[in-house]
């Protein structure tokens, strides 16, 4: 027994000892961003579904006030492999067949506009069958069949772009080789070229003095509106090379910079690639792809529309988009010239406007000789009731859908928006207060769905997709959530550096009015058509339980070829489905020689390279 009693405080020590070593080794061995993976799930109560299926579903409300029903439908870089890499035990290649992989070849697309190629927006064929192009029809949407399978070429001397916020005032030049603009508006400092950069000076055709000069310009016209508070959402109708949204960035505003793919050579191209939100699109016979009461502010300086065209259906067109209360700025030379050309145009508009109840708060010209006049869109139908002709016409009673895929667009006064009660939407609660207020047309029996899907993306982003996965985020400037719902993804990301292109599917249930009552902006698209932008004008792509759906209706290889298409080199795909889908995606990604990471059978992530198939490849 003594020998015993002797011996046994040894024995305990080298047992505690062994147990530490044993402890220090299993946390020590443990990778830094799977555990922060690990710690999410585990997080999460037992019942809980947040991570491990899609967000929470949509309350789809039987009533017409619901908006949230079903819509109508110069060296290269270094390589980059396709060798999916595995993330310690908490990260698995996905069990697809790569046979695949050896099936699917690729062409490079070719032509005299292959670098730029956007198919729904370049098909000459189409175009050359128009019967008129008196209201620009030649520069909306005509859509191949089948679509284009082709790679699109990269520029010569592409190199991986500035980052933010550099890049808001100097682009490599070869990543965007289009001078013609320097040339062409060399007088108004829209854009100029040094080196192997283009420059943004900040000016425009109407920024004589530069674009915080008419900013402010128009702070003093009209004190009302006031940047980053109640004014946060904006569009800007014929942006040039997008210095007026550039610039209100700053002042916490997002503006929706928009312009056709016309003469004014990459305009749009030019904003995207500064890190500037941007779409390709017209006010031409077809309706905008955003919601009714959408925008806080419309801009227009020299847009170059002609808003009393086809019997004013063009400004009718900013009626529909534009919150009651919400103003239109229109800074153009009939507003300040006074010969008889620019007097006929003046008068019609103060036609049209009077006719649609809009008021003329300000009119008023600067020290540069350069006017400006603000309208503002009524919040009651009291003008429309007293008005002497009803010219034009009130629209039928508002319906359930905010349908505007391939609409043409209406000779009609959209209706005020209203709850399911018949009260008037109020304006929303002011920046950034708005970001996680009830918006004002969200159903009330949706209300529940929507907070608990804010928490599901707050969770989501902050534990597993911002330092979890193999993202560098600080490449990241242009996001687009494919799949947006809520808006829940980009609400999450809100204190990041970057911004999201939310989108609504035209067969997703129709939540894009509140993704603006947010405070954020997005679109209607299919896809199973191309996206309205150029190659290479995205930095990240998300996809969040969409892509059972879409595939459905198209080839998994259409939706891949045209991320890839979207997509920068060195960009990023992340994709949360099913590994059914997953195992589908993943040797199409490995086929255009992407890398891919597979985290949990539920996350894929894809990064894009450099490569394109070399001339030997069919």
């Amino acid at each position: 027994m003594d020998f015993i009693t002797h011996r046994k405080y040894p024995f305990i020590v080298a047992l505690l000892l062994l147990l530490l070593t044993v402890v220090v080794f299993l946390l020590t061995s443990t990778d830094t961003d799977t555990s922060t993976i690990v710690s999410y799930f585990q997080a999460q109560p037992q019942n809980a579904t947040v991570s491990l299926s899609p967000p929470p579903p949509l309350i789809r409300d039987a009533d017409t006030s619901s908006t949230a029903t079903n819509q109508n439908a110069a060296a290269a870089p270094p390589l980059i492999t396709n060798e999916t890499t595995d993330q310690n035990d908490n990260s698995s290649n996905a069990v697809g067949d790569d046979a695949a992989f050896d099936l699917i070849k690729w062409d490079v697309c070719t032509g005299p506009m292959a670098v730029d190629y956007i198919p729904c927006l370049d098909n000459v064929e189409a175009v050359k069958k128009l019967p008129s192009i008196r209201h620009m029809e030649h520069r909306e949407r005509h859509c191949p069949s089948p679509s284009p399978r082709c790679l699109v070429p990269l520029p010569v001397g592409y190199k991986l772009p500035v980052l933010w916020p550099k890049s808001k005032d100097m682009i490599w030049y070869n990543n965007v080789p289009h001078p013609k603009l320097v040339e062409y508006k060399k007088d108004q400092n829209w854009v100029r070229k040094s080196g192997d950069f283009f420059v943004f000076p900040g000016g425009g055709t109407q920024f004589k003095e530069g674009v915080s000069h008419y900013v402010g310009f128009i702070e003093k016209t009209l004190p009302k509106i006031k940047w980053g508070k109640n004014i946060r959402v904006i569009l800007d109708v014929g942006c040039g090379v997008a210095s007026f949204g550039g610039y209100l960035l700053d002042r916490d505003v997002i503006t929706m910079s928009l312009a056709p793919k016309d003469e004014h050579e990459a305009q749009i191209q030019f904003a995207l690639e500064r890190g500037i939100p941007a779409i390709l699109s017209v006010i031409g016979t077809q309706k905008l792809t955003f919601p009714d009461d959408a925008y806080d502010l419309i801009h227009c300086a020299r847009c170059r529309v002609h808003w009393d065209a086809q019997g004013g259906k063009p400004l009718l067109e900013l009626n529909r988009i534009l919150r009651p209360g919400g103003f239109f700025i229109w800074s153009a030379t009939p507003v300040y010239r006074h010969d008889d050309r620019h007097r006929s145009v003046w008068n019609a508009m103060v036609n049209l406007t009077e006719s649609m109840c809009w008021k003329a708060v300000a009119r008023t010209v600067d020290s540069n000789r350069i006017g400006l006049v603000i309208y503002q869109k009524p919040v009651s139908y009291s003008c429309y009731k007293n008005r002497e002709e009803n010219t034009p016409p009130l629209c039928d009673q508002k319906n359930n859908l905010n349908s505007s895929w391939y609409v043409p667009l209406s000779n009609c006064i959209s209706r005020l928006p209203t709850d399911s009660k018949g009260n008037l939407h109020s304006w929303p609660a002011p920046w950034p207060q708005r970001l996680s207020s009830k918006p004002p047309s969200l159903p009330p029996d949706s209300e529940e769905a929507f907070n608990k899907d804010t928490t599901h993306w707050y969770a989501l982003v902050s534990d597993v997709y911002v330092g979890g996965l193999a993202i560098n985020w600080s490449s990241v400037r242009n996001v687009m959530d494919m799949n947006a719902i809520y808006g829940g993804f980009a609400a999450a990301l809100i204190d990041q550096p970057l911004w999201v292109m939310n989108v609504v599917p035209i067969d997703a249930p129709d939540t894009l009015s509140i993704i603006f009552d947010r405070g954020l902006i997005g679109m209607y698209h299919d896809w199973c058509e191309s996206f309205n932008t150029y190659p290479r004008t995205y930095d990240l792509l998300h996809s969040s339980f969409l892509l059972s759906d879409v595939t459905q209706r198209c080839d998994t290889a259409d939706v891949a070829v045209e991320m890839d298409r979207i997509l920068r080199p060195g960009g990023y795909v992340l994709v949360h489905d099913t590994l059914e889908m997953i195992n589908k995606l993943k040797p199409v990604l490995h086929s255009l020689q992407w890398s891919t990471n597979i985290y949990h059978d539920q996350f894929l992530v894809g990064k894009k390279g450099f490569w394109r198939p070399t001339g030997g490849e069919t």
